[in-house]
């Protein structure tokens, strides 16, 4: 039972919300190569069996791979859920902040969409709401680890994406991306010196990058 405390905790914040409680989330802010995806889920039915299966269910960064992969899984099969990615062009245009906000209007939208219900609200991980969005809407500091909705939504959001990127690391293996996800660790950087750079690269984040190279010379 002690293991399952948590995670019924998050189910009970979200019944403490009110309406039919649609959590998102992101994945892929911080890395300089690769879109960033977002995810919306909402939980038809929660009963004790779906507690007990997601019993682990947590911050996506705070879980190892094999849990995420699992917990996956099951949040697919017992969730109305949208995942959506904007490519690197669209960052770059509008830039990394506007791109996942946008990423997780779509994604909600698309779950609205499904439920054909008024009495909605979106809670949204982070500090900041959803721009020229319809729908009642509340942010939550840290929400990944308070909601069951947006920890799920973390889940799905963090699991596709690193899928897209170990799928792109076969395209560019020299990059590291299977394990480095696009983040700019040591390999990455000495890949891109090396190498140079490619159009799943955002650019803009590796200005920095580039000015403190043209200092060596």
């Amino acid at each position: 039972m002690e293991g399952q405390l948590p995670v019924i905790k998050k189910f009970s914040f979200d019944k403490s919300q009110g309406n039919t409680i649609i959590g998102t989330d992101e994945a892929g802010r911080g890395p300089a190569a690769g879109g960033v995806f977002a995810s919306a889920v909402y939980f038809p039915k929660i009963d004790d069996n779906l507690i007990n299966e997601l019993s682990i269910l947590n911050d996506s960064k705070q879980l190892s791979k094999n849990k995420r992969e699992y917990l996956y899984e099951i949040i697919k099969s017992n969730t109305i859920n949208t995942t959506v990615c904007i490519d690197v062009d669209e960052i770059e245009e509008i830039n990394i902040l506007n791109s996942s906000l946008k990423a997780m209007k779509l994604a909600c939208e698309s779950v609205i969409n499904e439920l054909k219900t008024e009495k909605i609200l979106v809670l949204v991980d982070g500090n900041k709401l959803i721009k020229n969005f319809e729908y009642p809407q509340k942010y939550v500091v840290k929400g990944d680890s308070k909601s069951a909705s947006i920890a799920a939504a973390s889940i799905l959001a963090k699991v596709t994406r690193d899928r897209y990127m170990e799928n792109l690391d076969k395209k560019y293996p020299q990059y590291g991306w299977a394990h480095n996800a696009g983040y700019l660790t040591k390999e990455h950087l000495t890949a891109i010196d090396n190498y140079g750079l490619t159009e799943y690269h955002r650019k803009s984040f590796l200005k920095k990058h580039f000015e403190k190279q043209l200092t060596l010379f």
